[in-house]
């Protein structure tokens, strides 16, 4: 199998501006945690009523086919009709995603969340969040806590989940056992999702404009003052990691950046296997037979799987036919027949392991932005990036960054 990051061994996702398989609704941007790296600025005051709400889902069906909508913030639970906008969301088509740092969660909110339509849920869990109760805990320490999550979505059935965690410098060594740890749990994590720390650092390298007129303070708080912490890991580095601890993980999707086409701004890996083994990693051509085969009967690509078709495993099988990623599954699941009955005789559930690299300042100064992001959200009845939305919100437009001059 071939193990080399190339755009020519992976398939491009085909999602874009007006044709994805998620976008991003943000109904609050007040937040009960203070995350480092987070992109959002903590309004206590900012709670969307629900006919704003309902004109940006009207945006978002006249602009872009979508399969589900992630319901983020913010920290989304704090709105007081977050059941109505599940409800909302539901009743258009689309999945209820909500991602959310679970803080505000019990059991009961969970089974009205369900009622109300949610698909599944998005937990953001990292060692940086000031999290109370957890703070100086690591992110070992804290799978503990992803999987009290884990455990009360499984309990009450039928929901997907996923995990989210910010790679820090500080802790991209623990991601192989976060990888790990998803393998454990395989049967109820569908989900596992790395997203790169990324800041835009004042004076620098870069100067930042509005138009003609300089930025003379870091007056967006993800412009942060110059700092030695590095902002510049990358998914290849991420998947390095992983490949100290399992030397066979290989993505097989990948969406590229505006400017760079061999920057992997999402890649995606799909793993076929048990708490007691993994069998192995999907091809690009099953991504690409999921992915159109959906497009094809309902119009819209895949974002997220029905928890039950995730624990079908063995279905997959039947596309080995088109996938040398599937016939190399094939080949380590009758193997362990003899080398690990508990593995062959168990269920196969299929998982995702994606990475997220979001914005890549160039040396030129150009910002590598994801091409065909999937978390684009409205502003002014368009859709912008929503990684970016304190620039419209402060000024109306994006900032712009220009390379320092050098002089000798």
């Amino acid at each position: 199998m071939n193990l080399e990051l190339s755009p020519i061994n992976l398939f491009r996702l085909p999602w874009n501006l007006a044709d994805n398989a998620i976008s991003w609704l943000e109904p609050t941007s007040k937040c009960n945690l203070a995350c480092d790296g987070c992109y959002r600025e903590n309004r206590v005051n900012s709670h969307k009523s629900l006919s704003e709400i309902e004109n940006e889902l009207n945006v978002f069906q006249t602009l872009r086919k979508t399969d589900s909508v992630s319901i983020t913030g913010g920290e989304p639970l704090t709105h007081p009709k977050i059941l109505d906008i599940v409800s909302m969301i539901k009743q258009r088509g689309w999945k209820p995603v909500i991602n959310t740092n679970g803080a505000l969660l019990d059991k009961d909110f969970l089974i009205e969340l369900k009622k109300a339509g949610a698909f599944g849920f998005t937990f953001h869990i990292d060692s940086f969040q000031n999290r109370p109760g957890w703070k100086g805990k690591n992110e070992f320490e804290l799978n503990e806590l992803r999987l009290f999550y884990a455990n009360m979505l499984k309990e009450v059935g039928g929901l997907s989940c996923a995990f989210n965690a910010t790679v820090y410098p500080e802790n991209i060594k623990y991601i192989p056992e976060l990888v790990k740890w998803a393998q454990e749990h395989i049967d109820k994590v569908h989900i596992m999702v790395f997203i790169i720390y990324r800041m835009a650092i004042f004076g620098r390298d870069f100067d930042f404009y509005i138009g003609d007129q300089k930025l003379e303070t870091n007056s967006i708080h993800y412009i942060i003052e110059d700092k030695a912490r590095r902002t510049d890991i990358t998914s290849d580095e991420v998947i390095n990691e992983i490949r100290k601890h399992f030397s066979d993980f290989n993505p097989c999707a990948f969406l590229n950046g505006t400017h760079k086409p061999d920057s992997y701004k999402w890649l995606i890996a799909g793993r076929l296997g048990n708490k007691h083994q993994i069998f192995g990693y999907t091809g690009p051509k099953f991504m690409e037979i999921v992915q159109n085969t959906k497009h094809f009967f309902t119009g819209t690509y895949l974002a997220y799987a029905n928890p039950k078709i995730s624990r079908m495993g063995r279905l997959y099988f039947l596309l080995a036919i088109f996938d040398k990623g599937l016939r190399a599954i094939i080949k380590n699941y009758f193997q362990s027949f003899l080398k690990n009955p508990l593995a062959f005789f168990g269920s196969v559930h299929y998982q995702s392991i994606l990475t997220i690299q979001p914005i890549d300042f160039l040396e030129n100064g150009e910002l590598n932005m994801c091409d065909g992001c999937p978390d684009m959200t409205v502003w002014n009845n368009g859709l912008v990036w929503s990684c970016r939305l304190e620039e419209q919100l402060k000024y109306g437009q994006n900032i712009r960054a220009v390379k320092k001059k050098e002089f000798n």
